[in-house]
């Protein structure tokens, strides 16, 4: 099973501007290395916004067709969410696009209450696994880093945990911070399981500061890479032999 590399793109969102983030993120993956897998942070171009205005129907979304190109481009995966409208509905929506042109859907199941995101957006139900390269990656979405039982990870009959990976995007505050970092670890080390986290960097409309510190995380808690403050493309490699010597080392799943 190969390793991966890995490519977060955190940058300062521009509020509502799509042609404006499209732009900013073509000039931040400009030149870059080839990588396997693409995190883009939530709602990736427009922002934490509740402005349903600004949703898209799936078969005819621009955002799509912008996130299509880049994973051809680049010949990677990509994964962010976006507002997505669809029967009547909309959704904070996850969307996993693989550069054969494949996309695997998950709707955020815990939607913000204290931004009123619930009042706008229907809650998804269902726990998504994405196998991309012989991973197995749970998509998930920001406000859901707090509910451990949405990723708890356990012995399929088979032998094999559930899923290797967690992948949060996020528009999670400079203010909390803090409950990100100690999160994001805690989720990695209880499932034993890579973290993958992409959050945005600047200040939104509502006067909200965000810091970064988009991260990867080793099953054990450790960090894969330097955590930043600024807008930029952070790169990483994780491997699938230290991720199954942890696993082999410290059987804690069977235990569940």
């Amino acid at each position: 099973m190969q390793n991966l590399t890995i490519g977060l793109l955190q940058f300062d969102q521009a509020w509502e501007n799509k042609s404006q983030n499209y732009e900013r993120i073509r000039q931040l993956l400009e030149g870059k290395m080839k990588i396997d897998l693409l995190l883009l942070p939530e709602m990736f171009h427009t922002a934490f916004t509740m402005n349903t205005d600004l949703s898209e129907p799936m078969k005819e979304s621009k955002g799509i067709d912008f996130l299509k190109t880049i994973s051809i481009k680049f010949d990677c995966a990509v994964y962010t969410s976006l507002i997505i409208s669809e029967n009547g509905k909309n959704y904070n929506r996850g969307v996993f696009i693989e550069p054969c042109g494949k996309i695997t859907l998950y709707n955020k199941r815990k939607t913000f209450g204290l931004a009123g995101e619930d009042q706008v957006y229907t809650s998804g139900k269902n726990h998504v696994i994405v196998n991309y390269k012989n991973w197995k990656f749970n998509l998930q979405i920001c406000y859901d880093l707090r509910f451990p039982e949405l990723v708890a990870n356990r012995i399929e009959p088979d032998g094999n945990p559930i899923y290797d990976i967690i992948l949060y995007i996020a528009n999670w505050p400079e203010k909390r911070s803090t409950h990100w970092d100690a999160l994001l670890k805690a989720r990695a080390i209880e499932n034993q399981a890579f973290v993958l986290a992409c959050n945005r960097v600047g200040v939104d409309f509502n006067k909200l500061s965000y810091i970064g510190g988009s991260s990867g995380i080793n099953p054990l808690g450790e960090n894969l890479a330097k955590t930043s403050r600024d807008e930029e493309l952070i790169l990483l490699q994780i491997e699938k032999s230290k991720l199954n010597k942890i696993r082999n080392e410290l059987p804690f799943l069977k235990d569940r």
